[in-house]
C-alpha cells in the first residue's frame, strides 16, 4: 500500500486546554480531518527555531493554520493597534522561516486564516491590523468569495463563486512581492492569494475551508490539491 503524503502542520500554542491540564500546542480537528479526506496524513510539528530546512525535509507538502495575529512589527508597524491578539514571536518567526522555505524549495503549500497573511508577510507584504471594528470585520461570518479564472484555487475548488467562512478582524493591506490576488469579498478584503512564479504548488485563502470542508467539496477541493500535489512532488 502506497504511503499517504505527509502533511506538515505547524503546531499552535494554546493556554486554555484545560483537558490537558497544561498549556498546550495545538492544531483544530476539523483542519487534521480535512487533510485526513484528502488522503494525507497530517502530523504537527513543534514551532522550535531549529533547522527548518532540514526538519521539513522529510514531509512531502506544508499546511500553514490559522491562529492569533502576527506582531505589528514584523511588517514594518510602528505602533500596535488595541485589537491585535495573541501575539507569539516565537510563532511568528517559526511560521515566517516555514513558509519561506516551503516556497524556495517548491514544497506543495497552503496557506489559510493567519497563514496567508504570514505568507504576505514573509514576501514583505503588510496587514491593516484592524479592519474598523465588529461591524466591519468577518468573524462567525459566511459570506460568498469570487475566485479568479484560471488560478490554482480556482482549479482546486472548481468554481468561480464559494461560500466562505471566515474568522478574522485583519486584512492584507500592501501585497507581498510577486503575489497575485485569486479572490475577494464584496467590500475588497482580500480573499485569496497566489504567486505565479512559484517553483511549487501554492494557493492561500484567508478564510477557513475546514470549517464547512465535510460538507462542501469547493472548500474540501483545497485539502485535495494539497494533498494530491504532495504525492506528485515525491
Amino acid at each position: 500500500m502506497t504511503p499517504r503524503p505527509l502533511i506538515a502542520v505547524p503546531a499552535r500554542f494554546s493556554a486554555t486546554t484545560s483537558a490537558l491540564r497544561y498549556a498546550a500546542e495545538v492544531n483544530a480537528r476539523a483542519l487534521i480531518e480535512a487533510v485526513w479526506r484528502a488522503g494525507g496524513e497530517p502530523a504537527s510539528i513543534h514551532p522550535a527555531q531549529s533547522d527548518v530546512a532540514a526538519r521539513l525535509a522529510r514531509f512531502d507538502g506544508v499546511l500553514l493554520p490559522g491562529g492569533g495575529d502576527l506582531a505589528p512589527h514584523r511588517y514594518g508597524a510602528a505602533t500596535t493597534h488595541d485589537s491585535v491578539y495573541d501575539v507569539d514571536d516565537l510563532q511568528d518567526a517559526f511560521d515566517l522561516r516555514v513558509a519561506r522555505h516551503a516556497l524556495d524549495a517548491g514544497l506543495p503549500l497552503l496557506a489559510v486564516c493567519r497563514g496567508l497573511q504570514v505568507v504576505n508577510v514573509a514576501l514583505g507584504g503588510s496587514l491593516e491590523q484592524d479592519m474598523g471594528g465588529p461591524e466591519h470585520e468577518h468573524r462567525h461570518l459566511v459570506h460568498p468569495v469570487r475566485i479568479r479564472s484560471g488560478t490554482l484555487l480556482e482549479r482546486a475548488a472548481g468554481a468561480e463563486k464559494a461560500d466562505a467562512s471566515c474568522y478574522h478582524h485583519q486584512r492584507v493591506d500592501r501585497l507581498g512581492h510577486g503575489l497575485t490576488v485569486t479572490a475577494t469579498a464584496t467590500d475588497g478584503t482580500v480573499e485569496g492569494l497566489e504567486l505565479p512564479d512559484a517553483r511549487g504548488w501554492f494557493t492561500a485563502v484567508q478564510w477557513h475551508p475546514e470549517d464547512t470542508a465535510h460538507e462542501d467539496p469547493a472548500q474540501q477541493g483545497l485539502f485535495d490539491a494539497l494533498v494530491g500535489a504532495a504525492r506528485r512532488s515525491r
